[in-house]
């Protein structure tokens, strides 16, 4: 039984009438921690989109835990992001509530109703992103490492199989990015699959993972050293 929890195969990928992928395959299995690189516009973001279901490939299979992103519909989509953490560079956090309405908001609209299940599991979350004692704080209160732990907090809210994180250290000093990339392999050893798209190699080499290269429209993998 195979253990590959996404899986493409021959896919072409196009940002905006730009190919960024031609007919390339790839597969990552359960609870593997992978670095995405390449530089800007080699298709990093293309891809991760791919996978959250923002764009489809235009060609070949993309299958995600055994749902086929090619035949996705609309409605499907929220189903599909259930399953998936996202984590942006910019945090992406609502400036106008605090930390626990920031998480609370994201709990109600994926169906959550019970008040005291809402309260636990935020609690939870935020145990989990070692963020206690910050939940009545503006989310521009935070630092930006604090800021990011919130993101990341959201993006475990529905114990998510997967971790998508595009450049979650790119507006990070160095010592808050190793911060990051710890507590991603903390999430990764409990079990979900975890992939970063960065640029940041001082990390990569710090805390060695599979890495894949994004060039000349298709994937390759490489070693640390030959970054």
């Amino acid at each position: 039984m195979s253990n590959a929890i996404i899986k493409l195969e021959g896919v072409d990928i196009y940002q905006d009438d730009h190919q960024v992928f031609c007919n390339t395959s790839l597969t990552i299995n359960k609870g593997e921690f992978i670095y995405l690189i390449g530089e800007t516009g080699s298709g990093k973001s293309s891809l991760l989109k791919v996978l959250y279901g923002e764009i489809k490939s235009n060609a070949g299979n993309v299958v995600l835990d055994n749902i086929n992103l090619n035949k996705l519909t609309s409605k499907e989509i929220p189903n599909l992001r259930r399953k998936l953490g996202i984590v942006f560079q910019d945090f992406q956090l609502l400036s106008d509530r605090n930390v626990f309405d920031n998480l609370e908001f994201i709990l109600k609209a994926t169906g959550w109703t019970d008040k005291n299940k809402i309260n636990n599991r935020i609690d939870e979350v935020l145990d989990s992103v070692h963020l206690t004692g910050v939940k009545e704080k503006m989310s521009y209160e935070l630092s930006g490492g604090e800021q990011q732990r919130a993101a990341i907090a959201r993006a475990l809210l529905n114990h998510p199989e997967i971790i998508l994180a595009d450049e979650p250290t790119g507006n990070l000093d160095p010592k808050k990015s190793e911060n990051i990339i710890e507590l991603l392999k903390e999430i990764n050893a409990k079990g979900t699959t975890i992939i970063i798209a960065t640029h940041d190699y001082q990390v990569i080499k710090k805390f060695n993972a599979r890495t894949i290269k994004c060039i000349d429209q298709k994937i390759c993998e490489i070693e640390s050293h030959e970054l």
